[in-house]
């Protein structure tokens, strides 16, 4: 329901769990509820027992996709899971993931959070040598990629390190061919594989329970399952889970650093750390430095619910504006698949928000915002806010500019959709209609961050910045190029 959120959309969560004894099954189930937020489109779980592999997959939300009767046949003491929201290939059941396949070594399941920036590069290499597709997505492309012996792939592999077990080495050879942004968990018969690019684009974090080892995007879902957190992945790291305890292999040397900014700024759950800190703090920290930037003379200051509540307590705390509540929101108006008629569209920011109007009767209200990438739930937002009795409204966004497309995994990949491409500070505040508007400047989101976190870390501010971490294929650039790029073969 993309009218309803003027926000990117994240790309997926992934999970992975070795536990014999442990119905890991359940324990994948509430580890995706846990990482709902990364994606709402799809979500599946794949199972194996040392001896076969089994799979549950479909569209919708975790609650909607499982129960009772289907957790049952995922048996077994290795899972992974993805919840999916689409970057490459559309919504469509073939590209639910995991994808399952069977190899000359046994079952193996892949499910990936991320975007491969080479991937049409991949899918001509996979269908000249006869390797047949079922979808149009990237991942699909890394299983096939993944099934395949290292051979075949000839001088375009450099391998690194020997090593013994046969899934080192194909996820190794992964690595060096995929290009862009992936962190992967893999189920084999009896083990379990996470691989993470040498970027670190996408988050993924390692952590243990009595019985075994979890893998997953965000260390909210370890809490949930009761594991307790251990580290990150290291970006170029493979780690292997089995019988034999857990082992790390370097897949691909790592490069610098550049994890996605925009995990602080909205993906990333509050309560999840990255870096070592709470994103809840990080988030208060740039709300503090926003104030800081961008004074307002107000009365109080509101957040836009719920990912922006932080950063306006932080807004609050420096500017020592008083902090409140002028927007609630009906948390539940994303999870139904029954869509609005034409008039409910036009009026669909009152299908999500309303205005507490005793809270704003008479008063200058600053309304902070966490960003403003399309800018089509600003301007009625500013507008509730009128209506609800909001003499001023002062609008700030805890985050820079959204000026360029991201093509690391994230579904905001054409410049004319994003209006900060477009417009300039003042043209944005005048289509919104507030009375001012600032946002918080690259520099003060950076510092914000690495203040936060104690060290001077490197991210990824392309979307920001127009600097990408990676090479970026010219014809990403082309307004034409979005997630359905490979829908044509299916006549779509």
């Amino acid at each position: 329901m993309t009218y309803l959120e003027d926000k990117p959309r994240e790309e997926c969560g992934v999970f992975g769990v070795f536990a014999p004894g442990r119905d890991v099954a359940r324990l994948t189930f509430f580890g995706l509820y846990a990482l709902q937020h990364r994606g709402q489109e799809a979500a599946g779980i794949a199972t194996a027992d040392g001896r076969r592999a089994y799979i549950h997959k479909d569209m919708g939300l975790v609650s909607q996709i499982f129960n009772e009767n289907n957790m049952r046949s995922l048996v077994g003491h290795v899972a992974i899971g993805h919840n999916r929201y689409s970057t490459t290939g559309g919504v469509h059941v073939r590209n639910v993931q995991p994808y399952l396949i069977e190899t000359v070594h046994g079952p193996m399941a892949l499910a990936h959070n991320g975007n491969l920036t080479n991937a049409l590069v991949l899918r001509q290499l996979l269908l000249q040598r006869g390797v047949g597709l079922t979808s149009t997505s990237d991942t699909e492309m890394m299983t096939q990629i993944l099934a395949s012996p290292v051979t075949n792939w000839g001088d375009q592999v450099s391998l690194t390190e020997d090593t013994d077990d046969v899934w080192i080495s194909h996820i190794r050879a992964l690595m060096h061919l995929a290009d862009g942004a992936y962190s992967i968990v893999i189920l084999t018969r009896n083990a379990l594989y996470a691989a993470r690019d040498p970027h670190g684009l996408r988050p993924l974090c390692l952590g243990s329970l009595p019985e075994g080892y979890v893998i997953a995007s965000e260390s909210c879902a370890l809490s949930t399952i009761g594991a307790e957190y251990i580290r990150y992945v290291e970006p170029g790291e493979i780690l292997r889970v089995d019988d034999r305890g857990l082992a790390s292999f370097v897949g691909k040397p790592p490069q610098k650093r550049s994890l996605c900014s925009f995990e602080y700024v909205y993906f990333a759950r509050p309560d999840s750390l990255l870096d070592g800190q709470m994103v809840h703090k990080v988030r208060q920290g740039m709300g503090r430095q926003l104030a800081r930037e961008a004074p307002a003379e107000a009365d109080i200051v509101i957040g836009v619910p719920d990912s922006a509540t932080p950063a306006a307590i932080g807004y609050s705390q420096a500017s020592q504006i008083t902090f409140s509540e002028g927007l609630t929101k009906n948390r539940y108006i994303g999870r139904t698949f029954i869509q609005p008629d034409e008039i409910l569209r036009q009026e669909s920011i009152t299908l999500k928000y309303n205005a507490l109007t005793s809270n704003l009767e008479g008063k200058r209200v600053v309304l902070v915002d966490d960003s403003i990438v399309r800018g089509n739930t600003a301007r009625p937002l500013v507008q509730l806010l009128r209506d609800g009795g909001a003499s001023e409204v002062h609008m700030r966004v805890s985050s820079p500019p959204v000026k360029h497309p991201c093509f690391m995994g994230v579904d905001m990949a054409t410049y004319h959709e994003l209006i900060a491409h477009r417009l300039d500070v003042d043209a944005i505040r005048a289509h919104i209609g507030a009375d001012s508007l600032a946002f918080l400047s690259l520099e003060g989101m950076l510092g914000a961050i690495r203040e936060a976190v104690g060290f001077p870390n490197t991210y990824c501010t392309a979307c920001f910045s127009g600097t990408y971490p990676i090479a970026i294929p010219e014809w990403l650039f082309a307004d034409e190029r979005d997630k359905f790029i490979f829908e044509g073969a299916w006549g779509g």
